[in-house]
């Protein structure tokens, strides 16, 4: 699967994000596991870094800044309003593509 799963993640990531977010909030490096447990196990910790900037930047998250035991603080992500409805639009345009996908996977056989 390598590399056409690489590419195929790049379109898909910021939602699977998004989607984790909203569970829970959560930092950084809580994604990257829950990515991994979730089977993402190829994704580096400074994708999902430059992801959550990116989603800052757009506002489709709310940042906090919570103590850490070691080092500064850490940023805790939270999705927002405006983070819920990129989701659900996430969500409407995934579930298009996948049925249209499954058809095309049942005619080619």
């Amino acid at each position: 699967m390598g590399g056409q799963m690489t590419e195929m993640l790049k379109g898909t990531l910021e939602g699977i994000v998004l989607a984790i977010l909203s569970m829970q909030p959560a930092y950084g490096y809580e994604i990257t596991a829950r990515l991994r447990e979730t089977g993402f196990s190829d994704i580096a910790e400074g994708t999902v870094y430059a992801l959550l900037v990116r989603i800052e930047h757009r506002g489709l998250v709310d940042v906090e800044k919570h103590p850490s035991e070691k080092g500064p603080p850490r940023k805790v992500y939270s999705l927002n309003a405006q983070g819920r409805e990129y989701l659900e639009e996430f969500w409407k345009t995934w579930d298009f593509l996948a049925d249209r996908l499954g058809q095309l996977h049942e005619g080619g056989r």
